[in-house]
């Protein structure tokens, strides 16, 4: 199990850069950053200034989309992130949904997520690329061959089914350890389908993490489930919500839902909480004393997860990066 750590872009840097180290000394192999450029500052930046003050710590954004920078440009950052690193960047793509909202446009599709993964990657490679319009194929003369990990973000059915053909992991924005077996399931199936080797799929469940009295944890991380309802509510409109394709218990805790709004994107402040019950919030999560975290960390695993990456940001980030390096990643090692 390897175990990850998620900011939000109006992380301080001084402040990243010493959670950063904390993360990587106890034990916490990968950085993630946001990736929505106007609710947030860029990640790019940020994860460049990482880099520079760990040794092993693997970053990437968490997640990226197809419809914000010229592929090239995309590319040109991701390459020279990996260059600089040793090879220590990862891609995670997603359709888009709050960069593109926010802006009042619509997501990518999944099979232009598919191509931009396709594509970014061949360029990182140094291969000759083209792609959409352009007149000319692209190639990057200082491209040192690094082959560039990709996942992407996925729930519904048509998502799970690109993730398992076109990427090497799929991220699942859910804590729930039957869910993210069936998500995990379908990846597969799907990449064994279209004739992948599967063996070493990945599936990172990504959420928050708290310790401590569980009513105080609940409320401290009761924006997540918010942030989930709103990529389910795309799926139940896809769907519906009686549909065989998506299991019950993913869809069912929207019904009471009233919106959402962007401008509060996965922050505790969002207006639209009302709906979300103590126990969506103890499922979707990780909380309780570490224990409990060991124990639902095992049945992650054994569900098929091969990442646990704590959204951190729901307060006491030093606390928690502590007791997964005393007591939570010793139990998997």
């Amino acid at each position: 199990m390897e175990f990850g750590i998620t900011f939000k872009g109006f992380i301080e840097h001084e402040r990243a850069r010493y959670l950063v180290r904390a993360a990587e000394f106890a034990g916490f192999s990968y950085c993630w950053f946001y990736d929505s450029h106007i609710l947030w500052r860029d990640c790019y930046s940020a994860i460049a200034m990482c880099m520079e003050h760990t040794t092993d710590m693997r970053f990437g954004p968490l997640v990226t989309n197809p419809d914000v920078r010229d592929w090239s440009v995309a590319a040109s950052i991701f390459g020279s992130l990996s260059k600089q690193s040793g090879g220590r960047f990862d891609l995670a793509v997603g359709r888009g949904d709050s960069s593109m909202r926010v802006m009042g446009k619509k997501p990518a599709t999944l099979k232009r997520v598919a191509e931009f993964i396709d594509k970014t990657k061949a360029m990182v490679r140094g291969e000759e690329v083209t792609y959409g319009e352009i007149p000319a194929a692209v190639q990057f003369p200082w491209a040192v061959g690094h082959d560039m990990p990709s996942w992407i973000a996925a729930y519904g059915p048509l998502a799970l089914k690109t993730a398992g053909e076109s990427a090497d992991g799929v991220v699942l924005q859910i804590a729930d350890p039957g869910l993210c077996k069936w998500f995990t399931d379908q990846c597969i199936e799907a990449g064994t389908a279209a004739g992948r080797d599967m063996s070493a799929y990945r599936s990172m469940a990504a959420a928050p993490a708290y310790f401590g009295d569980k009513k105080r944890a609940i409320e401290k991380v009761k924006w997540f489930p918010a942030m989930v309802g709103n990529h389910v509510a795309d799926i139940v409109e896809k769907y519906g919500s009686d549909s065989d394709k998506v299991p019950a218990s993913l869809t069912s805790y929207i019904e009471k839902r009233r919106g959402y709004d962007y401008s509060k994107h996965g922050q505790a402040d969002n207006p639209y909480l009302d709906f979300i019950t103590d126990d969506v919030v103890e499922s979707f999560c990780v909380l309780g004393e570490p224990e409990d975290h060991i124990t639902k960390v095992r049945q992650l695993k054994a569900a098929g997860v091969t990442q646990f990456n704590i959204y951190l940001d729901s307060g006491d980030e030093e606390e928690i990066i502590a007791n997964y390096g005393r007591h939570v990643i010793p139990a998997f090692r």
